[in-house]
This record gives C-alpha cells, structure tokens and sequence, in this order.
C-alpha cells in the first residue's frame, strides 16, 4: 500500500488495530507499538541497520510478532517546518521497505524533537547514563511520535483508571 495522506490513513483503520511506530535514522530504527483505541504507546526495540533487506525483514518480523496493521514513520522535518534531505533519506528507506511489506499502510507524522524529548525524559526522570540512553534512545523517540500521533491525530487522550 505504501505512504498514505492523514486522511487516507483514518479511513482505512478498523476500530481496533495495533500500529507499529518508527524513528528512521541513518544507523537505526526505532520500533515502538500501540493497540487503538487504547492508545498507549510502548517502546519494543532498535533495529541497527544493516542492508535493506535484514532491516525489512526485522521490520516484517516485528509486523508479525506485534500483530500491527499499519505505521507511523517519524517525518524529520526542519524546525521551520519544511521538508528537507532527512525527509528524503526517510522516504528513500521506506520506499525500500516496502519491498517487505508491501500491504501495509503508513502515515508520515512530523518528529521534531522527538529524540530530545527522548534523551530529555531519560535524564531528568530516569536519570539514565549516557551510555545507557544511547542504546534505548531511538525506541523511546519512535514511542514518543507514536503516543504523540495517537493524541494529536486519533482523538486517543491518556486517561488513567483510579
């Protein structure tokens, strides 16, 4: 199926379905999930890249495993908010991993500062060294796009039980 519009993408979701969250950059992925319409967002993994066919393979095998129907890959667009050669580097790996999972639905979502917001949780929350942050940034960058989708574009707010 391939990159769809916002709008496109809304349409095609069944009520409930699991969606794959990514954090493309040029020596990782991150991976994080969320079930709709609970809409909590977990970090699964990193896939450090390696040619594009072991990347769309972890890629698909992380499709089966989790169950998920569709993505929202990070749009790394420029503070401005315009497109610049990371949108390119973005689109030309998705377009290769499409090979892999050719019936799958995505969504670009805008990711500015998602990997601050990141390093910044992993600091001061969980105060993380540095050595530690590296390995598990990513993750926690595609579960922030993800939970951030899920709030700003699916209607999902984070409600607590008492």
């Amino acid at each position: 199926m391939g990159i769809v519009t916002l709008e496109e993408f809304k349409k095609i979701l069944p009520d409930r379905v699991r969606l794959l969250g990514l954090d493309i950059g040029t020596k990782t992925i991150g991976v994080a999930s969320a079930t709709l319409p609970v809409g909590i967002s977990s970090p699964i993994d990193v896939i450090n890249r390696k040619k594009m066919a072991v990347d769309g393979a972890q890629l698909s095998g992380f499709m089966r495993e989790y169950d998920c129907k569709a993505l929202v890959v990070g749009w790394p667009l420029n503070v401005d908010g315009t497109e610049g050669p990371r949108c390119q580097g973005v689109r030309d790996v998705m377009l290769e991993l499409f090979k892999h999972i050719p019936d799958v639905p995505a969504v670009f979502y805008d990711e500015r500062f998602s990997t601050h917001k990141a390093e910044k949780f992993m600091i001061d929350a969980v105060d993380y060294s540095r050595a530690k942050r590296g390995k598990i940034v990513d993750k926690m960058a595609a579960q922030i796009i993800l939970q951030e989708f899920l709030e700003a574009e699916m209607g999902v707010s984070r409600t607590y039980p008492d």
